[in-house]
């Protein structure tokens, strides 16, 4: 039996901690992305036990927060096949404005909402749903500021924590983020 608080199935909220092993996340990646959403759900999903791969525009490429904090793409939108992973993850800040001038970037949203793939994003990277023209009937949340885009590109915009219609899965703020969370990794477990 493993030391304890380093048990491979310690319980946590009532279910086992390594729920996710197995499963292949990707968190996407851009300059001026906001620390705490891109970084609490990267690091929530491996201690789930989840392969977290994060992808942007360029691989290798290091990308910088708001505040200058760091995080290196691991691979290029371009080169990803999302047939493979169980979910992907849009942080927001001002990072998605920045991924939706990438088609391939957009073309990776797209097509895991096209192939059933869990699609979550919190605050702003809600630009990145409608950049891929996937919320038109779909009941969605995100930042306040973002309501008008949202309803625009054809969703029902509501005001709560976390919202998630089908595969998609949207947040309004870091407030939110443990309930965000937990249902990304709930709708991977379904």
């Amino acid at each position: 039996m493993p030391a304890a608080g380093c048990a491979e199935y310690s319980r946590v909220d009532g279910r086992l901690f390594m729920e996710l092993k197995g499963k292949k996340i990707i968190v996407l990646v851009e300059d001026r992305y906001q620390i705490l959403e891109l970084w609490y759900p990267l690091i929530r999903m491996r201690e789930a036990g989840a392969r977290v791969v994060t992808v942007g525009p360029e691989k290798g490429r290091t990308y910088r927060s708001e505040r200058g904090m760091e995080v290196t793409a691991d691979e290029a939108a371009a080169g990803i096949d999302v047939g493979d992973c169980d979910a992907v993850i849009v942080p927001g800040g001002y990072s998605p404005d920045l991924m939706r001038r990438h088609p391939p970037m957009v073309r990776l949203v797209r097509e895991a909402h096209a192939r059933g793939k869990v699609v979550a994003t919190i605050c702003h990277a809600g630009w990145m749903l409608a950049s891929a023209d996937i919320i038109r009937g779909r009941r969605v949340t995100s930042f306040f500021s973002m309501k008008d885009d949202m309803i625009h590109a054809g969703a029902e915009w509501v005001d709560e924590p976390v919202v998630r219609d089908g595969t998609i899965i949207t947040s309004r703020m870091p407030d939110d983020l443990p309930a965000f969370c937990r249902e990304i990794i709930a709708a991977i477990l379904e």
